[in-house]
């Protein structure tokens, strides 16, 4: 058994029973829908489903992030036990969870002097910062130290894509990510903008694209585009998409045609936080790649 945890947040956006298996804790986000706070606790509460039905009928939705006496609360008992934590937060470019972590860091620091916490900021997103998570899991079965897993992950969480594609322009509009002009006339044209996380770690709009099969096919282009080894990429594949599965699956199924030797591809939902921000009708692809 590892001397340390390795944990994250919620928004990693990874299916429950892989967190469980590879070893992974987290804590959640909350956010609220129509006044009443929910745990982003991977559609436990509210399944995900019953979440974007409630945001395409109108629903208000709100979130916030862990504050510093969450994360003491959380960190607390891992260090009671003796264990040392490598926890890795949602990317500082979209929320303010690493500036808690990291008071809440120093805080326990003061109180249990013997023990190690290293907070990393992972610049990514949903199943994203779940597949750096996921390769962090690797890395500590291989038998890594925590010191030495904590350099590699700062000198290679840029090396994560991030691709994201939406066909529903109404919840970047909402949030004043898109004018209401560009996207009324994004919505008669069928644009589905083609966005990516940049090296700050803040969603990027990259292309307008006319129509959905044309940005499935340009998002799989960006994995031959944007990995090391074009269509002999051997690594993983994520995908995570908001109550639009078929989307994701047409992904899937171009990804499997055009990369043979992916070794793994797994579909999951965008989670309530994030989803709260791109709202339903959103793909994102994730992949290890060409540093950003």
């Amino acid at each position: 058994m590892s001397s340390y945890v390795i944990s994250c947040c919620s928004t990693a956006d990874l299916l429950e029973e892989r967190f469980i298996k590879r070893e992974i804790s987290y804590i959640c986000f909350h956010y609220e829908l129509d006044g009443v706070q929910y745990m982003d606790d991977l559609g436990k509460t509210m399944p995900f489903d019953k979440f974007y039905e409630a945001m395409r009928n109108g629903a208000d939705t709100k979130t916030s992030q862990i504050n510093v006496e969450e994360y003491c609360s959380y960190f607390e008992p891992f260090l009671k036990e003796g264990k040392d934590i490598l926890h890795v937060t949602l990317s500082s470019g979209i929320s303010g969870a690493l500036n808690s972590a990291m008071i809440a860091k120093d805080l326990l620091e003061e109180k249990y002097p013997e023990r190690k916490i290293y907070v990393v900021d992972s610049l990514g997103a949903s199943a994203g910062y779940g597949l750096l998570m996921d390769r962090i899991a690797d890395l500590r079965d291989e038998g890594y130290s925590l010191e030495e897993l904590y350099k590699w992950t700062e000198e290679n969480k840029l090396r994560l894509q991030h691709w994201f594609f939406s066909t529903d322009l109404t919840f970047f509009i909402k949030g004043g990510r898109i004018s209401k002009t560009s996207g009324f006339v994004g919505g008669m044209l069928g644009i589905c903008p083609l966005m990516h996380v940049d090296r700050e770690g803040k969603l990027i709009p990259r292309n307008k694209i006319r129509g959905k099969s044309k940005v499935i096919r340009t998002i799989v282009d960006r994995l031959e585009e944007y990995n090391e080894k074009g269509t002999d990429y051997d690594g993983k594949v994520f995908i995570s998409n908001s109550d639009c599965i078929e989307d994701a699956q047409a992904v899937e199924k171009l990804i499997r045609e055009r990369f043979p030797k992916v070794t793994e591809i797994e579909i999951s939902s965008i989670g309530t936080t994030i989803g709260s921000h791109t709202g339903p009708g959103t793909v994102a692809m994730f992949f290890w790649g060409k540093e950003r």
